[in-house]
């Protein structure tokens, strides 16, 4: 029997037309371009102003079944990472699955925080492998805005809102997933949390008036595990697969700060023209940033092309997927 491999057909992004320029959030908050920019990378970041996180799926599904010739109909299974749901329940993927029309497809929400779209994919890419399904969507979403403080510095320069999507068919050429490293570590969660809205504190006017259902940040903390964990996932795959900075085409980072996306390529051994980078534009869409990189990225890959995607998230969560790209735009 010939080897299945789960391989991405097709990606396609949306991110709001809004633009926040850092120059608007120094405004809002004490903070200007020069000190976020020198820190963080990011110029600006995209706002839904209106709409749920389902809606911008709406737009990224669409054009991904469009753009890869897909009906609705023939989808089997949708996994959508987020950590902005539209409702507690029911899943943000149950909505979408309406909304486009997927009426044969069944579906369910991923939380991860930043690494939910490498831990969507990296799931999906199992149903393809055992033979079960022909057409899998996964999707990266998050509309950030609704869950940031803008008076709080530490979280509302960094995050955005955004969605990217891709297809996951059955290739017999080698291509698509070839592996991938997952970690978790929950006693890192009181670093990065929005600890109001779920059972340990249900909503109430004392979670409000305390800003509970924002997202808290101790940013040195983060950034500490994150630099540490996430290039050295990003180098143990590369370890594990037998794969030289030589070897690999492209790095695919989460982009939530230029510095750790720095240091994951040093650790990999690999120059800056190999590293997709467009935190500048978008800033941090937690689990949008990986697939909208592709989608930015997707006229500069090649069929064969070794790419690795790397991610760090609250929870913690953090991990690395090894790819081969399938197809040539």
């Amino acid at each position: 029997m010939e080897k299945i491999t789960a391989a991405i057909t097709g990606v396609q992004g949306y991110v709001p037309d809004y633009v926040l320029s850092n120059d608007e959030l120094a405004k809002i908050v004490d903070t200007n371009d020069e000190w976020i920019t020198s820190r963080t990378g990011i110029k600006e970041r995209r706002i839904m102003k209106d709409g749920a996180s389902s809606d911008m799926a709406v737009h990224a599904v669409n054009g991904l079944l469009e753009k890869t010739g897909t009906d609705p109909m023939d989808v089997d299974l949708v996994i959508l990472a987020t950590v902005t749901p539209d409702y507690p329940f029911p899943s943000t993927a149950n909505v979408l699955c309406d909304k486009v029309g997927m009426k044969n497809a069944w579906g369910y929400d991923l939380i991860a925080a930043c690494s939910g779209f490498i831990y969507a994919l990296s799931t999906g890419s199992q149903f393809i492998e055992t033979g079960k399904y022909k057409k899998v969507v996964v999707v990266g979403v998050d509309k950030m805005s609704s869950i940031i403080d803008y008076e709080d510095r530490t979280t509302c320069i960094i995050f955005g809102d955004g969605c990217g999507a891709v297809l996951l068919e059955p290739d017999f050429e080698g291509n698509g997933v070839q592996d991938f490293i997952l970690k978790s570590d929950g006693s890192g969660r009181q670093y990065l949390i929005q600890p109001g809205g779920g059972s340990a504190n249900p909503p109430s006017a004392k979670t409000v008036e305390d800003k509970m259902h924002f997202v808290k940040q101790e940013g040195k903390q983060v950034f500490k595990f994150a630099v540490t964990n996430m290039a050295e996932v990003s180098a143990d795959i590369m370890v594990k697969n037998n794969l030289s900075s030589e070897d690999v085409d492209w790095l695919v980072p989460h982009q939530a700060n230029l510095r750790i996306i720095d240091a994951t390529a040093n650790r990999m051994g690999l120059s800056k023209d190999k590293v997709m980078i467009n935190i500048e534009k978008y800033g941090n869409t937690t689990a949008g940033t990986l697939p909208l990189c592709l989608w930015d990225y997707e006229k500069q890959l090649k069929k064969g092309d070794n790419i690795i995607l790397s991610a760090f998230g609250g929870g913690f969560t953090w991990g690395a997927v090894y790819l081969k790209w399938a197809y040539n735009s």
